[in-house]
């Protein structure tokens, strides 16, 4: 059966390993899902990741983030915001902040997946696929 939406898939895998305290979390491999990982890790929300060929299907083994101990989680929430059934558009002028600038939106744009603070700087506009706080 295909998936409808697997970058919520993806967000959920993360959110549900984050709580269950897991070190690393394996996600389907996809050039979108590799965009946004790359967000994550160069925000500081995650360690690192590492792209693994399991028979022949490529898989993203992302290595989580925690604080002093596992209790301390960096990533505290993850919300997909444009969804199959309903996209949200945002412009350039209107692009979201995440609490009040202390989170990370993730916006798809036609230079490529950027964060909310990279698309303001480049002027440009898009789906809003996530938010990250």
């Amino acid at each position: 059966m295909t998936m409808s939406d697997p970058i919520a898939d993806m967000l959920t895998r993360i959110r549900n390993g984050n709580v269950a305290k897991h070190d690393t979390v394996d996600i389907p491999s996809s050039k979108e899902k590799l965009a946004i990982v790359e967000i994550l890790v160069k925000e500081g929300y995650i360690k690192k990741y590492d792209v693994v060929t399991d028979g022949g299907f490529k898989t993203i083994r992302v290595t989580l983030k925690y604080g002093k101990d596992k209790n301390d989680k960096v990533i505290t929430g993850l919300k997909r915001i444009s969804k199959p059934g309903l996209r949200v558009y945002a412009g350039k002028d209107n692009l979201p902040k995440v609490l009040g600038g202390l989170g990370t939106a993730i916006i798809s744009t036609n230079k490529g997946i950027l964060t909310d603070k990279e698309a303001r700087k480049q002027g440009v506009g898009g789906e809003v696929l996530a938010f990250v706080w």
